[in-house]
């Protein structure tokens, strides 16, 4: 549950939110979460459900299909799904930030009603393909090219490339990637060309485009990622996603905003260890007594305490910051840095206190142990809102 401390920023709907998305976390998702884990297969069942829940359409209007609630709302069903499965979590964090939100965002009134019903209902799933094997945190080192060329319906997009760790890219019900694609040049006020970054619409199945296999990870195995191969794909010169060579700027926001859904993620694992890890702490007798009575194993779980509401906190004030309209860029970085490391920290204390059970993959803490390394380095790595956070501070790093 929300405490109190926290709950006091969030509203009646959003509490029964989070209370409702508890629930089904532990009714549908906790008890197949180890099957789907071990068969890395999304189970596109759940994925049904959620979207029957209205998960995917929360921070969206009920013009284009949503539920009308905000950014909040969306991290707070995202936390709740984090602490029994990361890989589900990541499936909707990703699929509204990464792969709605820049449609909602930036695209035309003909890309939204193609696109936006069938997506903000969970029907359909986005992908976001930014991450080249050169191009990561540097994104301004995209190899990825489109070119306009005539075609017998008009002009068209021909994109070449490659793209690395796409998240949802591979499902049976993906129908659209956002690749990142330079698209020619432009000559800034300092009289340096530079390459224009755009963003453009590939839908799934276009010729040309192929899905790999997808990756064998150390964790996440239920979430679907793939590297993606783009050779002489074309799609229709409309189908360029917001103004020519905003890309860049574009994206910037979406990885902003994308990083307090990504914390909320990481806490709500963080969340999910100290659970199990009080849980087993209490119910395991060594020498006559719990193990929770001894002062080492509870202050490790004090600790653990800690870092949850430390990083929920977070998470809550950028998004509150992000839904109100002020700045929250430095925010969002203090927040994705702060729940990584609680959940990379909480995963191993509570792999610990579990002791040789902590090490059987059966085990939830020994998945969040495995799911929470990329917590320190998806969306940006941890080095990046290092650097994002000493700007805001005024520093050069």
């Amino acid at each position: 549950m929300i405490p109190d401390t926290a709950a006091t920023a969030l509203t009646d709907e959003q509490r029964k939110l989070s209370q409702t998305v508890r629930e089904f976390a532990d009714e549908v998702v906790a008890p197949a979460a180890y099957q789907y884990d071990t068969e890395r297969r999304l189970p596109m069942e759940i994925i049904a459900q959620m979207g029957d829940l209205g998960l995917f359409g929360l921070p969206f209007p009920r013009e284009v299909g949503g539920q009308g609630e905000d950014y909040v709302s969306l991290c707070l069903a995202v936390e709740a799904l984090a602490r029994v499965d990361q890989s589900i979590a990541v499936t909707l964090e990703a699929g509204v930030g990464l792969g709605i939100m820049p449609i909602y965002r930036h695209g035309t009134p003909e890309q939204k009603e193609r696109w936006l019903p069938d997506l903000v209902a969970g029907r359909a799933l986005a992908a976001f393909g930014l991450t080249e094997a050169g191009a990561g945190s540097d994104a301004g080192a995209t190899q990825t090219r489109a070119r306009l060329e005539p075609g017998p319906g008009g002009d068209e997009w021909v994109i070449d490339g490659t793209k690395q760790f796409i998240t949802n890219s591979g499902t049976p019900i993906t129908s659209v990637v956002t690749i990142t694609a330079v698209t020619g040049e432009r000559v800034g006020r300092d009289g340096v060309a530079r390459p224009e970054l755009s963003s453009i619409l590939v839908p799934a199945g276009t010729p040309g485009l192929a899905v790999g296999e997808p990756y064998d990870k150390v964790g996440w195995h239920t979430s679907d990622t793939h590297p993606l191969a783009l050779d002489d794909v074309r799609v229709p010169a409309s189908n360029l996603l917001g103004e020519r060579g905003r890309g860049y700027a574009n994206f910037l926001r979406v990885l902003d905003e994308g990083r307090i859904a990504f914390a909320a993620l990481a806490t709500g694992a963080a969340q999910g260890c100290l659970e199990e890890a009080l849980r087993y702490a209490n119910e395991r007798e060594v020498f006559g007594h719990s193990i929770g009575s001894n002062q080492h194993v509870a202050f490790t779980l004090a600790r653990m305490q800690a870092r949850v509401h430390a990083a929920r906190l977070c998470w809550l004030d950028a998004a509150l910051k992000l839904t109100h309209g002020k700045p929250f860029k430095a925010e969002a970085s203090v927040a994705k840095l702060t729940s990584g490391e609680a959940a990379m920290a909480n995963a191993r204390d509570a792999s610990q206190i579990f002791g040789g059970y902590g090490f059987l993959n059966a085990n939830p803490v020994a998945r969040h142990y495995r799911d929470s390394k990329i917590l320190e380095v998806g969306e940006g790595t941890t080095e990046v809102q290092l650097m994002v956070i000493a700007r805001d501070l005024g520093l050069t790093a």
